[in-house]
């Protein structure tokens, strides 16, 4: 890391433990720690106590109009906290935005969550990897769900790398991700961004800030199109450069605290889920897909490319709803480098996802049974046109069902078909081995 390179530092923190921590290994592994500037907007109750606990000396307290301002020091590192009651926090997005306030024109910006572990000289080395894409992009950025590690002794930390990946539309059309492990020798260009871990040039901070009105769901599609547009490329790291803590199903939610009860004791001004449907309409505006799109002011697209390009390149169609099949195939391609000749014959190779999960009670169908020889699953139309029909063996069948309970199950049922499926019912039927068909049971799609 060059000496004279400056990195800001965005953390957005909701009443979590591991923030102390997680502060004292980012400075602790870092190659040139002075080089740091830390802002973090820490949602809680206000007692500063765990930072003098991990070590870190109070050398600014300020009482701000809406917030409280403190200046922590650890190792020579400065850290910047903007302090407010977890009651007047307005989600993850909201708290970011707080953050990118502090910005001072660093030469580089990384955003992360509260709950990380990093690797020796991080900073270093994510400069020189953000540096070696220069030729390929003007504009890079590093983003990825990291590998996950778990807090203890030893801390259980993960070897893997992994890419973001299409996982399917919300029942609003936002679109979800998940990851899949890859290995490769150097970078590999995606289409999608994580909110937990983003590595880019300073200016990403004022060029696609954070929303402050989206709550948590749809932001990082969301903000892929925006740094898209804006002119940013997506890369996702071929090594360990941080670790995260996942599912944490112990520590406090937002939503567990911004609830209906606590709206009507008047601790909050807003439920979370009345939070939540603002974000999600002005994700789709951002998305294009809204028919009454809202206003987004400095949080709209950029100028640098288009949203369509950005579709062809993801293999998604955000408003009809649509994929190209290679993105729910095997190999899960989250990027094309080639466009399409035409809109039309992109559009031509696109298909619905159709999904459905299936409740099951043990009682209507005996998955138990020791003669079957196949199980049929079958979606119909009303007219009884078959749409999907699939044979399981009785191993792999079981390997479709998800318990719930002792009398409950669930199997998810997912196909692809050119046009949106007329799907009218599902019909599950076990094949006996001396008797032919079984007793079908069917449910309505």
């Amino acid at each position: 890391m060059k000496s004279e390179a400056t990195l800001f530092i965005s953390i957005a923190s909701y009443r979590d433990p591991e923030l102390y921590p997680t502060l004292r290994n980012l400075i602790d592994e870092a190659d040139i720690p002075t080089g740091l500037h830390i802002a973090v907007c820490w949602q809680d109750e206000g007692d500063i106590q765990p930072f003098l606990d991990a070590g870190m000396a109070l050398v600014t307290d300020q009482v701000g109009e809406s917030c409280h301002h403190y200046r922590f020091m650890y190792r020579q590192v400065y850290i910047d906290v903007i302090s407010v009651h977890y009651f007047a926090s307005q989600g993850a997005c909201w708290a970011r935005h707080q953050v990118e306030k502090r910005y001072q024109q660093e030469t580089y910006f990384l955003q992360i969550d509260s709950h990380c572990r990093f690797i020796p000289s991080w900073d270093s080395k994510m400069i020189a990897m953000l540096e070696g894409l220069r030729e390929q992009s003007p504009y890079p950025v590093l983003s990825s769900y990291p590998p996950g590690y778990t807090p203890g002794e030893d801390e259980d930390r993960k070897d893997y790398v992994s890419r973001l990946v299409f996982n399917g539309f919300t029942s609003e059309g936002i679109i979800r991700l998940s990851s899949t492990p890859f290995s490769a020798e150097s970078p590999q260009r995606c289409g999608y961004l994580a909110g937990g871990f983003i590595f880019a040039d300073g200016h990403f901070v004022t060029n696609v800030p954070n929303d402050s009105q989206i709550f948590f769901m749809g932001e990082e599609i969301a903000m892929a199109v925006r740094a898209w547009t804006h002119g940013y490329d997506i890369w996702s790291p071929h090594c360990v450069l941080l670790w995260h803590y996942y599912t944490r199903k112990d520590h406090p939610k937002v939503w567990g605290d911004h609830s209906n009860e606590a709206k009507k004791a008047g601790s909050i001004d807003k439920a979370w889920w009345e939070r939540d449907k603002i974000a999600k309409a002005r994700v789709l505006s951002v998305l294009n897909v809204n028919d009454t799109p809202c206003d987004l002011g400095q949080w709209g697209v950029g100028q640098q490319r288009t949203l369509k390009e950005f579709q062809y390149r993801i293999g998604v169609d955000f408003r009809e709803q649509r994929v190209h099949p290679s993105v729910t195939g095997v190999d899960k391609v989250s990027w094309f480098n080639q466009l399409p000749l035409h809109h039309q014959q992109w559009r031509q190779m696109l298909q619905y996802i159709n999904e459905k999960i299936l409740t099951l009670n043990l009682t209507e169908v005996d998955f138990t049974q020791t003669d079957v020889v196949w199980w049929h699953v079958g979606v119909y139309s009303a007219q009884n046109k078959p749409l999907m029909t699939k044979q399981f063996s009785p191993e792999a069948m079981s390997g479709q069902l998800k318990k719930i309970d002792d009398q409950t199950v669930e199997l998810k049922i997912h196909f692809m078909t050119a046009n949106r499926s007329p799907a009218h019912n599902v019909r599950i039927c076990p094949y006996i081995a001396d008797s032919g068909w079984g007793e079908l049971l069917e449910k309505p799609w």
